[in-house]
């Protein structure tokens, strides 16, 4: 099995700190640039399970850089390199303490509310009589604040503005960014015979200029329906083929293990490790496009040190 990186603990030029995420661990560099190294944690529940993915930081990286190039047009984004498979380096950002998700069909936790009878979901209104996986009328924005620890929480446009985390003004130019990427992620993904059904996006502030930051599209930011057979599986009340970390809860909701107090994070068999792996290609392959090509795992984390160092030895001359 193909190493996955689980843990980096780099020391690069001028850096003042790093923060480590569920996937991600961020490095600080003299407040100027980030280095956001994807590894190949995986987390289901807002839990990090034990096991780490092969592959899984290079698909979500690469992946997030084609489509931040594919959606620079519409708003500036944070990226300025990709110097390793697993990394980019972009601009030190202020970051907005909420995430935009945008949904386009009843599915996931949506659906899991409308299931519990409820008719709104961040004051945002579901019509009745609607199955799951149906298409909304129009997509809807349902952001949740951004939790350091445990689960992000759902949050109206009312109530941020209420408690001053974001600007009238700025949080309807987020929600109308929003709104823009999730059309233009979704021409993409049909044109790859896929469905955009939901996604997250994050937003951060620098010199009074909007970005967009850390990933976009991604199978763990995203969720995919493969287009064809859609229509299909809705009329006969199948559930959808899809292309996202649900069928990795539905392993663990099957397992016992729904992220709640006192459960304990099943073993994952290595069988099943490698299955994540090669789902997490088939989506790289099928939403870009490209053939996945793996890069070579044999020392990844020096290969990751000597790549993201001489980036930063040519960024911070400037």
């Amino acid at each position: 099995m193909a190493q996955a990186v689980v843990k980096t603990n780099f020391n690069f030029p001028k850096q003042k700190s790093v923060y480590k995420g569920k996937v991600r661990d961020v490095y600080n560099i003299d407040d100027k640039y980030l280095v956001m190294v994807v590894s190949d944690r995986i987390s289901a529940f807002d839990v990090v399970l034990p096991k780490g993915i092969p592959y899984k930081g290079q698909v979500l990286n690469q992946i997030a850089d084609k489509f931040l190039e594919a959606t620079k047009d519409i708003v500036p984004n944070w990226k300025i390199a990709t110097p390793d498979p697993m990394v980019t380096i972009g601009h030190f950002v202020e970051t907005y303490p909420v995430e935009m998700v945008v949904r386009g069909y009843l599915t996931g936790h949506a659906w899991r509310e409308y299931k519990d009878g409820k008719r709104q979901i961040c004051r945002m209104p579901m019509p009745d009589g609607m199955k799951e996986h149906q298409k909304f009328p129009k997509p809807i924005i349902t952001p949740t604040t951004k939790a350091h620890e445990g689960h992000d929480e759902d949050i109206s446009k009312e109530e941020i503005i209420k408690q001053g985390l974001i600007s009238k003004e700025e949080y309807e130019m987020l929600e109308k960014y929003t709104l823009a990427l999730f059309k233009r992620g979704t021409e993409i993904a049909e044109k790859m015979g896929l469905i955009l059904v939901d996604t997250k996006y994050e937003f951060g502030k620098k010199d009074g200029k909007i970005y967009l930051i850390d990933e976009i599209h991604t199978p763990d930011s995203s969720r995919y329906f493969y287009l064809e057979g859609y229509e299909e599986r809705q009329a006969k009340g199948e559930q959808q083929k899809q292309l996202s970390k649900e069928f990795v809860r539905e392993w663990l909701m099957a397992n016992g293990f729904q992220g709640k107090e006192g459960q304990k994070v099943p073993e994952m068999p290595d069988e099943f490790v490698n299955q994540i792996s090669e789902r997490y290609i088939e989506l790289f392959e099928n939403i870009t496009g490209d053939k996945f090509i793996k890069a070579d795992a044999s020392k990844v984390l020096d290969r990751i040190e000597k790549n993201v160092n001489a980036k930063l030895i040519e960024l911070l001359k400037k």
